[in-house]
């Protein structure tokens, strides 16, 4: 495959008994990483420290190639090769989760057969998008790619860029499947996670595709976050990850969401991932670099998101 296409497109750096192939244990904190770029290329160096950076600070795993990774923009060779730098740089300390996601069942197909010969450990898989199918399509999609490649699968449930909402009995109809093992649930409602939980009986892992709400779907199911502010403020989110999932400290995991609050709405000031990868070359570990049609934020966005950083200690370059 050559070419651009329209299609879409995490374990403590010391956990050294991971093994690829083993059951994963998908909880905590999963980073939706970006994807560097510099003079119109994939910036493999700044990819490498990302990487290293994520691993230092504990995060459970990496999910290459999705919305955050700017996968629309990626060529197919690209796409391979962001995968296959996220495993090789992960080295085994933690899983990989590759965006493998097209409206196109053929295509995903394709993409997840890539990704599972590159070395993932599992692939995120958003609903089909602009052609809108109805349920039972959304079921026969997962049921055909599940069946062609024997690989973990997660779905990515996100309407307000698909267009179309997967309906909590939809999940659960999926759920069956033998390799589904869970969703990356993105459509805002807690009354939907709640379903989930109840008609998948508890058994279906639940992750939050929402940072501002991640606390919240913890306590009605969720048990982990692919987020983008761990991006830049990883360990933070692992803190409010641990205090409400293993120090069962309520009053901690809610002061640490408020005090993480202004980053959870910084990152979404603009279009994701305009503000995250803005963040990170203040950071100084990336250039300001994005892929029209997204472009830089305004100056006005920008002083705001240099402030937060500021606040921090997390400016590098003005």
């Amino acid at each position: 495959m050559n070419g651009q296409r329209s299609g879409w497109l995490i374990a403590d750096s010391v956990r050294l008994t991971y093994q690829k192939g083993a059951n994963m244990d998908l909880k905590g904190v999963f980073t939706a990483m970006v994807t560097p770029f510099k003079n119109e290329k994939v910036d493999e160096d700044a990819l490498r420290s990302l990487i290293e950076f994520q691993l230092q600070e504990g995060v459970d795993g990496l999910v290459p190639c999705g919305t955050t990774g700017e996968a629309p923009t990626l060529s197919y060779e690209e796409h391979e090769r962001v995968i296959e730098l996220t495993v090789k740089y992960a080295k085994g300390l933690v899983p990989v989760i590759a965006g493998t996601g097209s409206n196109s069942t053929k295509e995903a197909i394709e993409l997840t057969e890539g990704a599972k010969r590159l070395g993932a450990d599992a692939c995120l898989l958003t609903t089909p998008y602009y052609n809108k199918p109805t349920q039972e399509g959304l079921y026969r999609h997962y049921k055909e790619i599940a069946g062609a490649v024997d690989i973990p699968l997660v779905l990515y449930n996100i309407p307000g860029r698909t267009g179309i909402n997967m309906t909590p009995e939809t999940i659960k109809k999926i759920a069956e499947i033998p390799n589904v093992v869970g969703i990356k649930e993105a459509s805002g409602s807690l009354v939907q996670v709640s379903e989930i939980y109840r008609l998948t009986g508890g058994n279906f892992t639940i992750l939050s595709g929402d940072d501002n709400i991640f606390l919240p779907m913890m306590s009605v199911g969720a048990v982990g976050v692919i987020s983008v502010i761990s991006n830049i403020m990883p360990k933070a989110l692992k803190a409010l990850y641990r205090a409400f999932m293993e120090d069962r400290d309520i009053v901690k995991a809610r002061d640490l969401h408020t005090e993480l609050m202004p980053f959870f709405q910084g990152m979404f000031i603009e279009t994701n991932p305009i503000p995250v990868k803005e963040a990170l070359y203040y950071m100084g570990m990336i250039e300001r670099e994005l892929r029209l049609p997204l472009c830089p934020l305004t100056d006005r966005n920008s002083e705001y998101l240099k402030g937060l950083l500021r606040e921090k200690g997390l400016l590098k370059r003005e």
